[in-house]
C-alpha cells in the first residue's frame, strides 16, 4: 500500500510538471516529451491527468462580446449592479460548469483586499464548486461566515456545506452555522438560533461585505427534497402555495416574495433583507433553474449574478 502511494505522488507530480510546461510554457507535448525523457504518448497522459485531477486551472480572459452584451441586458433589466455571463455547453447537465470558474475568479478579488472583510456563503453545489476552482491562499485578516445550516435532518454534515473547505482553502477564520437547514419545529428553530454562538454568527452574516448564494428551483426533485431537508408533502405544499425557488431555504414565488407560513417558519438560515444591505452575488445556470432566478432578481434576493449564456438569453426574452 505505502508503495502505491508513493508511486502515485510521483506520477502526480509528474503531472503537474507536464502541465505546467504545456499551459504555462506553452510547450508542445513532442517538446514536454523531450524535457521530461517520455515519450509524447505519455507526455499526453500525463497533461490529462493533470487537468483530470485539477492540477491545472483554466481561466479565459476575453472579452466576449455576446456575453458581455447580456450581462448589460440583464443588469439593466433587473437593476442589478454585477453580472458575469461565461460560456455555455448546451448537452452539460452539469449546474456549476463555468460558473464555478468564473464566481471564484470574483471570490478570489475580494480575498486578495488587504481591508479586512466578511464574506458570507451559501451553500449547493455550485458554490461547493466554486471553492474547488480557488487558489490556495493565506487570508489570516479576513472572516468567512455560512449563512445556512450545515446539519442535515439526521444529524450529518451537509454533502454541500462549504465552510470548512473555504477556510482550510484561504487559511481565514471559519464561522459555521451548527444548526439544521430546515428544523422540525418553529419552537426548536427559535430555541436553537437564540444560543450564543449561533446569535454571534447570525449577527455576522448580516454584516458582511459580500456574500455569495446558490439558487434553488422548486421543481419535483430540488436540492430540498434530494438533499433530504424537507419532506415531498413539504414540497408540494410549498409548490401548491406558488414558490418557484428558494435561497437558504428560503422559499418564495414568481415574484421573489417570500411565501407566508409553510416550511419557511422552520429554516434556520440567517434571513436577509430585500434588497440587501450589502452585495448578494447569486451563482446559477439551467434551463430549470431559469423561474428560480428570475423570481430571485425579481425579488431583489441578489444584487449580481453569475450565470451562462444560454440561461441569460433566457432571463432576457
Amino acid at each position: 500500500m505505502t508503495k502505491r502511494t508513493e508511486n502515485e505522488r510521483v506520477r502526480l507530480d509528474d503531472a503537474a510538471r507536464a502541465g505546467w510546461l504545456y499551459y504555462i510554457a506553452h510547450n508542445s507535448q513532442d517538446e514536454i516529451a523531450e524535457k521530461m525523457g517520455i515519450s509524447r504518448q505519455s507526455a499526453q497522459r500525463l497533461v490529462s491527468l493533470a487537468m483530470r485531477e485539477g492540477l491545472i486551472k483554466v481561466r479565459l480572459d476575453h472579452p466576449v462580446a455576446r456575453c458581455m452584451e447580456l450581462s448589460q441586458r440583464l443588469k439593466d433589466r433587473y437593476g442589478i449592479n454585477f453580472c458575469e455571463v461565461t460560456f455555455a455547453d448546451p448537452v452539460s447537465n452539469n449546474p456549476a460548469l463555468g460558473i464555478a470558474e468564473a464566481a471564484a475568479v470574483e471570490m478570489e478579488t475580494y480575498l486578495k483586499k488587504q481591508q479586512p472583510i466578511v464574506m458570507a456563503l451559501g451553500t449547493g453545489r455550485e458554490i461547493r464548486d466554486t471553492i474547488k476552482q480557488l487558489p490556495p491562499m493565506n487570508c489570516p485578516h479576513h472572516k468567512v461566515v455560512s449563512l445556512v445550516g450545515n446539519l442535515a435532518p439526521d444529524g450529518s454534515a451537509s454533502f454541500n456545506d462549504v465552510i470548512m473547505r473555504i477556510g482550510d482553502r484561504v487559511r481565514a477564520p471559519h464561522y459555521p452555522m451548527a444548526v439544521p437547514v430546515v428544523a422540525t419545529s418553529r419552537e426548536e428553530r427559535d430555541i436553537l438560533c437564540a444560543q450564543k454562538p449561533i446569535r454571534s454568527n447570525i449577527a455576522l452574516g448580516q454584516s458582511a461585505d459580500i456574500a455569495f448564494v446558490g439558487i434553488g428551483e422548486l421543481n419535483d426533485a430540488p436540492p430540498l427534497l434530494t438533499d433530504g431537508f424537507i419532506t415531498k408533502e413539504e414540497l408540494e405544499g410549498l409548490q401548491n402555495a406558488g414558490g418557484v425557488g428558494e435561497i437558504l431555504g428560503w422559499a418564495y414565488d414568481n415574484q421573489g416574495k417570500q411565501l407566508e407560513g409553510q416550511t419557511n417558519l422552520r429554516v434556520a438560515s440567517v434571513a436577509l433583507s430585500q434588497p440587501s444591505s450589502f452585495p448578494i452575488i447569486g451563482v446559477a445556470r439551467g434551463r430549470e433553474k431559469v423561474p428560480a432566478i428570475q423570481a430571485a432578481l425579481v425579488g431583489q434576493w441578489v444584487s449580481g449574478l453569475i450565470t451562462d449564456e444560454t440561461t441569460a438569453e433566457t432571463l432576457v426574452l
